[in-house]
């Protein structure tokens, strides 16, 4: 099993190099006087301790053991519990929230930082608390001031897990169409009836009560969306249960250490959140909390899975180089020499540090949008978050799937066996393309809803970004194999949403249909982006003298490889999305037949 190290160094590139944390919290009156260079390596540090020390060692247990169900009652693997306990003693449920409940009132992008190595260690685990942190952020934003004096306490200090509910066996990503039902109490609570599936950490052994964020209609309550409202459920209300019940558990392909729950609402006791019908509106809280926390994973299992394939292909001998013998006292070369092995890991690698850069900028515009006292930075950021979301959650999920499945790749026949691992990854991780929204509904997201629907407006703000950065390096002579390639680019995007649009005029389909390879593309770009800053900050450290060259010069060559080998796979998505809907559209639907 690999066992995880968490890659501090790289981190705190992206952080204090590439991203200047440390200014971007000065420039927050909320945290300027409060989180500097040395508080944020001293959070690090310890996240790192307790993820290598405590949650690796137990990854391969979730999986091997995983939960169990006994008459509603889930039991979590072994180890789970304790490691949550030493979780919750070491703060970190506490980090981001609010102090007034009893949090520490630290940025939400600094608790990112740490749910990526909570994450990579073990991402069945992970769930427990993360799936919290959502609900938190709901009641801070939508409760009332009694419901946060009742509820945030305890799901702040970690004695109390929460949840979402949202799907239904018959209702997945259209939430329009749930029947869970809350009808209203004398007291002026609702009894809430129905049941919800893939409900993540909805039941288990590790908290002493949990709190169900739960969608439902009210009474004549108009139908589709504008008809849903949002309930609290505690699972025990003053230590009585209170109506719900775990009805059994998924048998999965994938993260086995977590109890995805059916769960059943029998008249149980719920409160409003927020106004009536306007449910949805106040779930996205909670929903964009969990995409970010999603594009993580994908983050995670790219590095996760890069981890143990270099491990083995340093180790592992086959063959001897074609340039020449690179290990002469061995009987063969360790793989790590072969081109088609090379790609591989640096495939895995330029995934993986191009996903946390792009997930760390974007946890810091999100502190701008919370955060910033000037609107129009508020505003601005909000519209880079809301473009940049649906990439990082699908983009991120299907690239963390496609370097989960070299990492086996590398491995080769062992890479298939259980006790290596590797595999493991591969199962975990393929349910971030699917929860949360599937790639393709975050692809009609990016491309119908934020595109699209804004007249291009959120697109443009991000392309201002961009040609910034381009503006400060278009005199950088050894920065020119980025900065040429990636300023051609950017404007091929603008060119091709332009012609979506306009075939979308004639044909609403031709959204559709481009949407998903539109994503790939903007995603392919973006990282891109994001390499190209790396590599500047990397060649401005050399310039400078600095003595890692090692360091600087592997993020060089990275960007090298990711602008030579990953980037040009754009054109074949371009050129699928030039040749419109017509090829997907003209079969009849009673013509699909075996």
């Amino acid at each position: 099993m690999p066992h995880y190290q968490a890659p501090l160094r790289d981190m705190q590139f992206v952080l204090h190099e590439v991203l200047n944390a440390e200014q971007h919290y000065a420039a927050l009156p909320a945290f300027e006087d409060m989180v500097t260079k040395e508080l944020i390596d001293q959070y690090l540090q310890a996240a790192a301790d307790f993820c290598e020390h405590e949650l690796s060692p137990l990854n391969s247990v979730g999986d091997r053991e995983g939960c169990t169900w006994s008459d509603g009652v889930v039991s979590t693997p072994t180890g789970f519990k304790a490691a949550y306990q030493k979780y919750i003693e070491l703060g970190f449920p506490s980090l981001a929230a609010d102090p007034e409940y009893g949090g520490q009132g630290l940025p939400n992008s600094l608790g990112i930082t740490i749910s990526e190595m909570v994450g990579t260690a073990n991402w069945a685990w992970s769930m427990y608390p993360g799936l919290s942190h959502g609900a938190v952020r709901t009641l801070e934003h939508h409760g009332s001031e009694q419901q946060k004096a009742t509820y945030l306490p305890k799901l702040v200090s970690g004695e109390w897990t929460g949840t979402m509910c949202l799907t239904e066996s018959h209702a997945g990503s259209d939430l329009g169409i749930i029947r869970t039902k809350a009808e209203p109490n004398a007291d002026g609570s609702y009894a809430i009836s129905g049941e919800k599936i893939f409900i993540s950490a909805g039941e288990h052994d590790m908290s002493d009560n949990i709190i169900h964020i739960v969608l439902a209609r009210l009474p004549n309550a108009p139908q589709g969306t504008k008809g849903i409202s949002l309930f609290i459920v505690p699972k025990l209300i003053e230590g009585q249960a209170n109506g719900v019940r775990c009805g059994s558990i998924e048998h999965k392909m994938g993260i086995h250490g977590n109890a995805t729950c059916v769960i059943n609402f029998d008249a149980a006791k719920g409160y409003l959140i927020g106004p009536e019908h306007r449910g949805l509106n106040c779930m996205f809280t909670f929903m964009n909390t969990a995409r970010i926390g999603t594009a993580v994973q994908g983050l995670a299992a790219a590095e996760g899975s890069f981890q143990g394939a270099l491990r083995y292909a340093k180790e592992r001998l086959a063959m001897r180089s074609l340039s020449g013998i690179k290990a002469p006292d061995q009987d063969a070369d360790p793989i790590i020499v072969h081109p088609a092995v090379r790609q591989m890991l640096l495939t895995q690698k330029a995934f993986a540090e191009g996903g946390r850069a792009l997930i760390y900028d974007l946890a810091q515009y999100a502190d701008l949008v919370e955060k910033s006292p000037d609107a129009a930075t508020r505003e601005k950021a909000d519209h880079i978050l809301s473009l940049l979301t649906p990439i990082a959650k699908a983009f991120l999920t299907e690239t963390g799937y496609e370097a989960a499945n070299k990492g086996v790749q590398v491995f080769g026949g062992h890479g298939f066996i259980a006790e290596h691992g590797m595999e493991q990854i591969v199962r975990d991780t393929r349910i971030a393309c699917l929860y949360e929204g599937t790639t393709e509904i975050q692809a009609i997201d990016l491309l119908g809803r934020k595109v699209l629907g804004s007249k291009g407006k959120l697109l443009q703000d991000f392309a201002e970004v961009m040609q910034s950065f381009i503006d400060t390096q278009q005199d950088q002579a050894n920065m020119q194999e980025f900065i040429r390639p990636l300023s051609d680019w950017m404007k091929k995007l603008g060119q091709v949403t332009k012609s979506i649009a306009q075939r979308a005029e004639q044909n609403p389909d031709e959204v559709g249909a481009a949407a998903f390879d539109y994503l790939y593309f903007a995603g392919y770009v973006t990282l891109a982006y994001y390499w190209a800053r790396m590599a500047a900050t990397a060649q401005h450290a050399l310039n400078h003298g600095s003595n890692d060259t090692a360091f600087y010069q592997a993020k060089i060559c990275t960007a090298q490889f990711y602008f030579d080998k990953l980037l040009p796979r754009v054109n074949a998505h371009i050129a699928i999305i030039d040749t419109g809907a017509e090829s997907l559209m003209q079969l009849d639907a009673d013509a699909f037949a075996f």
